[in-house]
């Protein structure tokens, strides 16, 4: 994977349109979804994408914030990570 691969986690309760709101986002700041997995246990929402954030203008820290903010107003937790950050600190 290239430098723009990045990955996104959310987490948090269940609710409706939490996949419409981050997707949405992602869509507006041209951020290109490859891959997504989701799952929801005892009701507790779980999702994770590798996304290519090399179309969108905003800079990567203006993103995890932008990202961070939505997750805090839609009550879960979103992380926006670099693939080499994320696979560094899974080794710890």
């Amino acid at each position: 994977m290239s430098e723009s691969k990045s990955i996104i986690t959310v987490v948090g309760k269940d609710q409706v349109g939490i996949i419409a709101r981050i997707t949405t986002y992602l869509y507006e700041n041209n951020v290109n979804i490859e891959d997504i997995t989701q799952s929801i246990v005892a009701g507790y929402f779980n999702m994770m994408m590798i996304v290519d954030t090399s179309g969108s203008e905003k800079a990567f820290i203006t993103l995890s914030e932008e990202l961070e903010a939505l997750g805090s107003r839609i009550g879960v937790m979103v992380k926006l990570q670099r693939e080499d950050i994320f696979k560094s600190m899974q080794r710890i």
